[in-house]
């Protein structure tokens, strides 16, 4: 599974940068044009971008898709669960088995129908050209406006990533009943920030900066004074 985890997001990593990289570079070409410098803006102008928001649509979509099964994994999505905290430990892991088994075969339903719909509008065509076979009364499909892509790609992005999902949902089940333990994900957790542990004791004064030397030093005598210390008792 660690090689499914790995590809499921470098996948994620590469629609969402590359997403950016598009956006980036369709506001700047826009902005950029409008300058009237001699040879750059004609140089601009007959660049076309127009396909930049559709094929960044088409980003998006895919890596939701991906996104939402990678949130299945690691427990991203938010649920409300308040009134299955309260019950008791052994309804309440087969209400969350149920929850889960309900939503693999809701994302089966929809990998199932979706990969019906993406045959239908022209992976059938597709397939049947690759392979030699006859072509009788069998629809080529419509393609996108601006990068006149075959829209059975675009669309394969529902079978593909709710059959990833109904998966990531039964192995998140099966994970459960054997151990009684669901992913979980501190949203207050920053990645690389490490955590005092139990007892550290935190100096607010303590600052490394050095940008006010003598406002460091009066702060830390004011401190040393607030704890009694320096010879002084405070009450």
């Amino acid at each position: 599974m660690k090689f499914l985890d790995y590809l499921e997001e470098w996948l994620i990593t590469l629609l969402i940068g590359t997403a950016t990289l598009v956006t980036f570079a369709a506001v700047m070409h826009r902005y950029a044009s409008g300058f009237s410098i001699p040879g750059l803006q004609d140089w601009l102008l007959s660049i076309n971008l127009s396909w930049a928001q559709e094929l960044t649509i088409i980003l998006f979509v895919w890596m939701a898709k991906f996104g939402a099964a990678y949130g299945v994994r690691t427990g991203i999505h938010v649920g409300v669960d308040v009134l299955i905290n309260q019950l008791q430990p052994q309804l309440r892991s087969k209400f969350i088995l149920f929850g889960l088994l309900a939503g693999a075969l809701f994302t089966g339903i929809v990998a199932t129908l979706g990969g019906g719909f993406v045959w239908e509008n022209g992976a059938h065509y597709a397939f049947f050209d690759m392979a030699g076979l006859a072509l009788d009364d069998v629809v080529e499909g419509p393609t996108t406006p601006d990068l006149e892509w075959p829209t059975w790609i675009v669309y394969s992005a529902i079978p593909l990533g709710s059959s990833l999902m109904c998966f990531r949902f039964l192995q998140v089940a099966f994970s459960f009943w054997r151990t009684g333990e669901l992913p979980h994900h501190d949203h207050g957790h920053v990645e690389g920030l490490e955590e005092a542990g139990p007892g550290a004791e935190f100096d607010g004064f303590a600052l490394e900066d050095n940008l006010h030397p003598h406002d460091l030093k009066d702060a830390g005598e004011a401190q040393k004074s607030v704890r009694g210390e320096g010879g002084g008792k405070t009450k």
